[in-house]
Formats: C-alpha cells, sequence, structure tokens
C-alpha cells in the first residue's frame, strides 16, 4: 500500500470514529513541525505554481523545490513550511492524491526538516570562519546554528529569474513607477542581441528567405541551361537536315543534266 493510500484510508478511520482535530489523531506526531513534503510534482511547474496550490491552507513561511545540480530542472518533490504547523494538517488531508497536470500529489508531514546538502555545507563553512575569528564559540552553538532554516535558505545566494522572492512578491494591482518604467526600458535597449528571440527570429526568417531565393535563382539557371542545350541541339538537327536536303537536290540536278545529254 503506498502512502498516498494509507494516508487516505487512516484519515477515513479517523473521521467514521471522530478523532479529526483530537489529540488522538495521527497528526498530533507532527503538531511541532510546520514543514510538509511534496511529491510526484509534475516537473514544469516552478516554486511560484507550487505556492499557488498550497497557500489556500496556509501563509507559507518557505520553500524549497529541489533541483538538478546541473541542469536547474526540478525533480518533481519540495518542501513547504507553513506559517502554522496546523496548515499542514489541512494540506496533507485535502491536497494528499488530489490530481495535478494528470499526476497525483503525495503530501505528507515532516517530523523533522532537514538543509539541503548545499545549504548545510555553507554552513558548516561558515561556522568554521566564525570558530577561527572567535575560539570561544563552542560546539553546541555551532551545531544548532547549522539546524536553523531561515526562509529562503535553499535559494540563498543564488541568481533567481527576477528580483521578487517569497518575502517581496510582485503587487500586480501597483502602479508602474517611473523609475521602474525607466529601468524597463533600460533594459530593453541594453539587451543583447544575441539573446533576443525576436531578432533570432527575423535573423532565421531573412536566411530562410535568402536560402529559397538562392535555390529559386539555381534552379532558374539551369532551365535557362537547358533551354540553350535544347536550342542548341534544335539548330544542329536543323543544320544537318538542310545539309542532307541540299545534297539531294545537287544529287538530283546532275543526274538531269546527264539524262538530258
Amino acid at each position: 500500500m503506498n502512502v498516498i493510500s494509507e494516508i487516505q484510508r487512516i484519515n477515513a478511520i479517523e473521521l467514521s470514529n471522530g478523532l479529526t482535530h483530537t489529540a488522538a489523531s495521527w497528526h498530533q506526531k507532527y503538531a511541532s513541525s510546520a514543514w510538509i513534503n511534496i511529491g510526484s510534482l509534475p516537473l514544469n511547474l516552478t516554486e511560484g505554481d507550487v505556492i499557488c496550490i498550497f497557500s489556500q491552507y496556509g501563509e507559507i513561511e518557505d520553500i524549497h523545490l529541489v533541483r538538478d545540480g546541473d541542469s536547474g530542472k526540478s525533480r518533481g518533490f519540495a518542501f513547504v513550511k507553513y506559517e502554522d504547523a496546523r496548515s499542514c494538517v489541512l494540506a496533507v488531508d485535502n491536497l494528499c492524491g488530489c490530481q495535478v497536470l494528470g499526476r497525483q500529489l503525495r503530501v505528507d508531514h515532516v517530523e523533522k526538516y532537514r538543509l539541503p546538502k548545499h545549504v548545510q555545507e555553507r554552513e558548516e563553512r561558515n561556522e568554521e570562519v566564525e570558530a577561527d575569528n572567535n575560539n570561544n564559540n563552542d560546539d553546541n552553538n555551532s551545531s544548532a546554528a547549522v539546524a536553523v532554516a531561515e526562509a529562503g535558505h535553499a535559494y540563498k545566494g543564488q541568481e533567481l529569474a527576477s528580483e521578487y522572492d517569497i518575502h517581496t512578491g510582485q503587487d500586480l494591482f501597483a502602479a508602474p513607477s517611473q523609475k521602474r518604467q525607466q529601468q524597463q526600458q533600460h533594459d530593453v535597449e541594453q539587451e543583447d542581441d544575441n539573446h533576443n528571440p525576436r531578432k533570432e527570429e527575423l535573423q532565421t526568417n531573412n536566411s530562410s528567405k535568402e536560402e529559397r531565393k538562392r535555390r529559386k535563382e539555381e534552379r532558374a539557371q539551369k532551365r535557362k541551361e537547358k533551354e540553350e542545350h535544347r536550342r542548341r541541339k534544335e539548330d544542329r538537327k536543323r543544320r544537318k537536315h538542310s545539309t542532307t536536303h541540299h545534297g539531294k537536290d545537287k544529287r538530283r540536278r546532275r543526274s538531269r543534266s546527264r539524262s538530258h545529254s
């Protein structure tokens, strides 16, 4: 039995026995954790898509959509932290097993969230630097610092696709400021031509037109050469035919002159 079926089975038993939202609920084991694990995500979903789906059950404080280190593509699972741990219960009960773009989501509690490997290594390096600067730091403080997951920790120090993050999203209803308009205009003017999709499309179209024009000229040249060859052949045939008739006429005249004589 998979995780989805097991969670749905336990929830059905709790509901029939009236144990929902009580101390006897299986969710009570995870009451101190505000993290959930989401599996079987469609690979084309972004962090924003995941937030849109799961924010209907509470305010989201942090997210970590696990991506491939080389390609940056989603690996199909993520971790989400709610502001209130009770939101995890709602998310697990309502979204586990739901269909998103043809895939059945697996949503479960996370009893103890572990930092991503690259974050752990970064924190350990920072702690080593701090330890060198301050020899009074003890091991307990160091281990506690490594275990802390700050909001946005999975994307700290990484170049994002936009200037917005989980704390300061885009205000869709705010009028664009003059400074932002100028910046957008400047970005458009400074955009690299080699990465301009419209220009690349135009260049592709122009090259295609030139290729078609070249092929058309080649076909016209071949037709012209073929026509010239046919004309020369007809001229040779015509000259040969006229020469043959001329010879015959000459022989006829000679035979007539002989008969008269």
